[in-house]
């Protein structure tokens, strides 16, 4: 880092579509050519499967750089830092032997706590919503940001001063407990209880706290590079998806210097990610969804289910409308096209090419209350019937899947640079 060149040295890799669609894996091949690794928004809601030499990850807090020695981890101000499965996923990284210091892992001290209210209200407003329910994970997440935006959050540089933290969650416990229990008829929290939790948790991540905004400013002065990872996708965007079936952040690459600690870098380079057939999970229009067998056999071929809730995920053909949308809104200079392999077995591979909206096709992604009415208007093309999870070139794919992959990248507008045939690290095709 002594270089002082910052041109082309941030990069983003963002989901392009309802999320799940393998960042996880493209950051823990990417970041061997980084210096830093930063979560800029979300929390515990959403899980990043890696697959590596130390083993099978579900993370949900930590970058996933983590897993490379070199690499400095970063957990944002835009990130809702969950202190209990935080701890638990430090604990079960370390059991796999990977380092996880305070010089590797550093948490925003401007990032805000989840308390275990955020939790709490959660579930009580999805029992409430019924059957018109959201498909929240009941991690907290839509709570925590309504605080932080109501500046009734608590900063992780405040667990530095007991004393007055304490004074701060007494203020903010006499509030939340109106709502609790007035609003929802629970019980209310006590200050013992709030307090023993923000002991065994939260001030055990004191060590890591660390003022990030300074430390990121010296980094990319000097020309380190830094890689910012997003949760979930384009389509669960606050601003931009599927609203008001979205989290509760902005997943888009353009908030990325922000939620990092960093508003003044620019992001020179952004990969999106996008499955090579669509998944969801959760509720909200999912235009390209299947049913039954169908659905169940391609499902199962993938291992569509949730890594953080374990959840089945809705499963359909790739949605060229969808994707092409969530390439513009994210601004991405490339694709990395993962799970390529899953699609062997088809004798034809279906695509949604377009929508049908009020009886007339379109190629624009609707507006979101237009979308439980589109219908999907699928293709075809030809499979090809052979196990590729071996190949590493270009040309040692068979002509139908490189005819697949040029289609897609066709219609979206975006070169796919990766193309993902396998689970493992070294399982990518780089063109």
């Amino acid at each position: 880092m002594d270089a002082q060149n910052t041109d082309q040295t941030c990069a983003a890799i963002v989901g392009i579509n309802w999320g799940d669609e393998g960042k996880g894996r493209m950051v823990d091949l990417v970041t061997q050519d980084y210096d830093v690794v930063v979560r800029y928004q979300g929390g515990g809601n959403a899980g990043h499967t890696v697959i590596n030499d130390f083993g099978t990850f579900a993370l949900h807090l930590l970058p996933s750089g983590i897993f490379r020695p070199s690499v400095v981890n970063i957990l944002g101000n835009g990130v809702a830092l969950d202190a209990e499965k935080l701890l638990a996923e430090i604990d079960a990284v370390t059991a796999q032997g990977v380092d996880i210091s305070p010089s590797r892992l550093r948490i925003s001290e401007r990032a805000s706590l989840l308390l275990p209210w955020h939790r709490q209200l959660d579930g009580l407003e999805e029992a409430r919503l019924s059957a018109k329910a959201y498909g929240s994970t009941k991690q907290g997440i839509a709570p925590f940001y309504s605080d932080k935006f109501q500046k009734k959050t608590v900063m992780a540089g405040e667990l530095r001063n007991p004393e007055k933290l304490r004074e701060h969650l007494q203020a903010l416990l006499e509030w939340k407990n109106l709502t609790l229990s007035r609003v929802y008829g629970a019980d209310p929290v006590s200050m013992d209880d709030l307090w023993a939790w923000i002991e065994r948790y939260a001030l055990q991540l004191v060590p890591y706290v660390d003022n990030t905004g300074a430390f990121l400013a010296d980094a990319h002065a000097h020309g380190a590079k830094i890689l910012f990872e997003a949760q979930l996708g384009a389509l669960r965007d606050i601003d931009f998806g599927i609203y008001p079936y979205t989290t509760s952040s902005n997943t888009i690459a353009a908030y990325a210097p922000i939620g990092a600690g960093i508003p003044s870098a620019h992001v020179d380079r952004v990969i999106g990610v996008v499955k090579a057939y669509s998944t969801c999970v959760g509720a909200g229009p999912f235009v390209c969804e299947w049913f039954g067998d169908k659905a169940d056999a391609l499902r199962e071929a993938g291992g569509e289910y949730g890594a953080t809730t374990h959840r089945p995920r809705r499963v359909g053909p790739i949605d060229i409308v969808a994707t092409r949308y969530g390439v513009q809104v994210q601004g991405a200079t490339e694709i990395a096209l993962t799970k390529l392999d899953v699609l062997s077995e088809m004798e034809e591979i279906p695509v949604c090419l377009r929508y049908e909206v009020d009886g007339e096709e379109t190629d624009d992604f609707p507006f979101p209350t237009a979308l439980e009415d589109a219908k999907p208007v699928q293709i075809t093309l030809p499979g090809w019937k052979e196990d590729i999870s071996g190949a590493r070139e270009w040309d040692e794919l068979p002509q139908a899947a490189r005819d697949y992959v040029e289609f897609v990248e066709d219609h979206i507008g975006c070169h796919i640079k990766y193309v993902s045939v396998g689970a493992q690290r070294d399982a990518v095709i780089v063109r």
